[in-house]
């Protein structure tokens, strides 16, 4: 399983048009056929930080899903409202079963 953390800063006075933008992303990625989990937290202490938590299934999913029309326009239009550049971090990991 892949796991990627992507940092998003966004500029206070964009972060409606952020918000916007960023909603049929996550819900065109939660429906790719590798996509386990997509989701977008906002920081407790920093209301104009978020960090996405995307699981896939292998690297080919994420291949797909960096090639999709959905990310290529969102990455398009994220210089708009991004204060800093996007800090991804990607992790290889397994399900601990208990």
């Amino acid at each position: 399983m892949i796991i990627i953390h992507a940092g998003l800063t966004i500029n206070p006075d964009k972060k409606e048009t952020f918000l916007n933008e960023i909603k049929p992303l996550i819900q065109a990625s939660r429906e790719e056929s590798g996509n386990v989990s997509y989701k977008l937290y906002q920081d407790t202490e920093n209301e104009n930080v978020f960090t996405m938590v995307e699981l896939w299934k292998d690297g080919q999913a994420v291949a797909a899903h960096n090639a999709s029309e959905h990310f290529t326009a969102f990455t398009g239009k994220a210089k708009e409202f991004l204060a800093a550049p996007l800090d991804v971090k990607v992790f290889n990991g397994e399900q601990v079963e208990r």
